[in-house]
């Protein structure tokens, strides 16, 4: 008799479209790990919102839960109720959550990849006290039973340990990967359909708009420069209503900043090759994948100096220390548009750099950690 294949339900019920880095993070592993380990079956559990649309890439066959990904009450019940039992139905050896969120292991195991626990240390104070216990609630209960904890940085398990009280030894790194080496095919046309001057230099930076990002210090960073001297600024990465414009209005800076909200996958990638400097001015990361991005697609970096933005950046990237000192980052920021040389040697060493971060090792390593999990399992 042949022995059945190993079934690892993907917890997906999170998927909506429109997530940002945790949904890259699972498009992009997800084929791979299914190459890696032809021998594991995956079954997708999945919202009703999304399932039509995961079908096109997930690879393996899904299972919708009578959930709308855009509920979030709901969604988060049906972590706690309904994905154990949905596991058990589909005949799961194990459950992978790959964004934080997950079911307390209660008969299937489970591997939970946490990326940060930055909402613990930075609250948004848009999202009320109690949505922001829940969603701590339910990501510490699924860390603290889960079999193994998968996550992207060194300081980002160093945080888990602290925060959550998951013991280091479950926890296993898998550094996150860019999509590749880019060659620059940045048009002029793309440029002005976003507005942006190619004329003049420009400086990038993404991300939602949740208080850690700290655009807030970038902008007044920018303001801070002379305004015969000042670059332009693009800030990609909300829906919606952007909460930076009346900061913008404020600082004086309608001429000189772009709030773009959310780009497609072609404009972000012009923007990457466009741009004489990328910025993260991040209080809190737990990889920061947007850095690699930009230094594979030629973009000189300057971030911040938290710890996970050094040990993704190395030596290729520019720190300025403080992330709240906005008068550091525009000395910093002007020091690099002055200096055209210097940017292009942190450009050669930023694509060496990049070439390190590739989805295929962060594959191969999580399929590791689900190897060792199933392993237990046994």
């Amino acid at each position: 008799m042949t022995a059945r294949r190993p079934r690892i339900a993907v917890d997906l019920l999170y998927f909506t479209g429109k997530r940002g880095g945790t949904e890259t993070y699972a498009r992009a592993l997800l084929p791979r790990l299914a190459a890696l380990r032809p021998d594991v079956e995956l079954v997708g559990l999945t919202n009703t919102t999304a399932d039509p649309a995961i079908r096109e890439w997930f690879p393996g066959t899904t299972r919708p839960l009578r959930v709308d990904g855009l509920n979030r009450p709901l969604w988060a019940a049906a972590e706690v109720l309904l994905v154990q039992r949905a596991a058990r139905r589909a005949g799961a050896d194990l459950v992978w959550c790959p964004a934080n969120f997950g079911p307390r292991s209660t008969g299937v195991p489970t591997v939970v990849t946490v990326h940060d626990v930055i909402a613990d240390d930075f609250p948004n104070p848009e999202v009320s006290r109690i949505t922001q216990a829940i969603t701590s609630w339910l990501i510490r209960r699924a860390a603290r039973s889960a079999r193994l904890v998968v996550t992207g940085s060194d300081d980002a398990a160093a945080s888990i340990t602290r925060v959550l009280g998951v013991p280091a030894s479950t926890i296993r790194v898998a550094p996150h990967g860019t999509k590749g080496l880019a060659s620059a095919h940045a048009t002029g046309d793309e440029l002005a359909q976003l507005g942006i001057d190619d004329a003049r230099p420009l400086v990038l930076s993404t991300g939602n708009r949740m208080p850690h990002k700290n655009f807030v210090t970038l902008l007044r960073a920018l303001a801070a420069i002379p305004a015969d001297r000042r670059p332009q600024l693009a800030v990609t990465g909300s829906h919606g209503a952007d909460p930076l414009a009346p900061v913008v209005a404020e600082l004086g800076l309608d001429q000189d900043v772009h709030l773009l909200g959310w780009v497609t996958a072609p404009q972000l990638d012009a923007l990457f090759e466009s741009a004489a400097v990328y910025v993260c001015p991040s209080l809190a990361e737990g990889f920061g994948l947007p850095v690699v991005d930009a230094m594979a697609h030629g973009c000189a970096v300057l971030a911040s100096g938290i710890g996970a933005l050094r040990e993704v950046g190395g030596d290729a990237a520019r720190y300025y220390g403080d992330p709240l000192d906005h008068e550091a980052l525009a000395r910093e920021l002007l020091d690099m548009l002055d200096h055209p040389q210097e940017r292009a040697e942190q450009v050669r060493r930023g694509r060496a750099r990049a070439a390190q971060f590739t989805w295929d090792r962060s594959a191969e390593l999580t399929a590791q950690a689900l190897d060792e999990a199933l392993a237990g399992a046994a």
